[in-house]
């Protein structure tokens, strides 16, 4: 999310971008791949997988995806960044490193404003850019607000209706979008994923990673809602898509982290010292730390680094873009 809130009707200045014309034959086809073995249950057997857009970035490619998701019950939109590695080699195996967006932001963002692809290119590492929810639901009020609905899926399955019937972000992010990634660009190794993310991205993150000991090689946040049962926007989240208070320590970090029984951790969060979001109580990193430090396993192992200036914009995140794709990479490619 950008540091100043919008109205939902001016989230359409977010995606804005370098987008070729959608509408050309040379950037609008149908690619499917015959299904490689993964890890991963199928979905289905074939998936297909639209290609909107081709973006020559940093030697690699970055592609502007599309695909009908059942999880979600909607079509669903994406980017994926292939470094060089992968496109002159189609052969060649790269690790996928996932980033998720925050409030009001698409897939967009992050590949367009993030400079991530500057450090990715030059570790051979692929790019995974969610959407933050689904689209077009007809859900009464799902466009309502920048924080709850359309925009702000919070990464979670929802069990309250009638966000239950495609609020399925969790699902969708640990399941279904990797695997119809890995079964149309085969090139991308399965084995090696790991996961980060920005504010409501960074909350989900670090849950991806908690809930999933082993599924992820590393995980990193720039201002994350780190403790969202105790801070508005997860307090609103958490009562608009879940049934019961009992179901929210299943996607609050600092919950989780207390039972966490993966072995070491080895995380880096970025907050901004002039982030607005962080004086207003919305993110409570320090809770997230402190909670770790309290496990065995936690001990020094959260680096939380306040960044003298810096606000909660991309800004912040291209400042500091070849220190997260770097720590991913210690772990993707050793």
């Amino acid at each position: 999310m950008q540091a100043k809130q919008q109205p939902r009707k001016a989230d359409h200045r977010h995606t804005r971008g370098i987008n070729p014309n959608p509408s050309s034959p040379q950037h609008s086809h149908n690619v499917v791949f015959t299904p490689s073995q993964q890890p991963f249950p199928s979905l289905s057997p074939k998936m297909s997988v639209q290609t909107k857009a081709t973006i020559a970035s940093f030697g690699g490619k970055l592609l502007k995806l599309t695909h009908n998701a059942k999880t979600t019950s909607c079509e669903m939109a994406f980017n994926l960044y292939l470094p060089p590695q992968a496109t002159v080699n189609p052969l060649h195996k790269v690790p996928l490193l996932v980033y998720l967006a925050g409030l009001t932001c698409t897939g967009d963002n992050g590949a367009e404003k993030g400079f991530f692809q500057h450090k990715a290119s030059e570790k051979g590492i692929a790019v995974l850019y969610p959407d933050t929810s689904p689209r077009g639901l007809k859900i009464e009020g799902e466009d309502d607000a920048y924080d709850f609905g359309s925009g702000a899926g919070f990464y979670l399955d929802a069990t309250k209706a009638p966000w239950d019937k495609g609020y399925k972000m969790y699902s969708y992010i640990t399941s279904e979008l990797p695997e119809t990634v890995f079964e149309n660009f085969k090139q991308v190794d399965s084995e090696r994923v790991s996961i980060f993310g920005h504010s409501m991205g960074g909350h989900g993150a670090l849950t991806l990673f908690l809930k999933n000991p082993g599924k992820y090689k590393s995980v990193s946040a720039y201002a994350p809602i780190a403790n969202p049962s105790n801070c508005p926007w997860g307090q609103k989240a958490f009562e608009g898509y879940l049934n019961d208070k009992s179901e929210w320590a299943d996607y609050d970090a600092t919950e989780l982290v207390r039972k966490w029984k993966g072995g070491p951790l080895d995380i880096l969060i970025d907050v901004g010292t002039a982030d607005n979001f962080h004086a207003q109580k919305q993110l409570l990193p320090e809770n997230f730390q402190k909670a770790a430090a309290e496990t065995r396993h936690g001990e020094g192992g959260v680096r939380v680094r306040f960044q003298e200036g810096y606000d909660h914009s991309y800004f912040t995140m291209a400042s500091f873009a070849d220190d997260h794709v770097g720590h991913a990479a210690r772990y993707l490619l050793g």
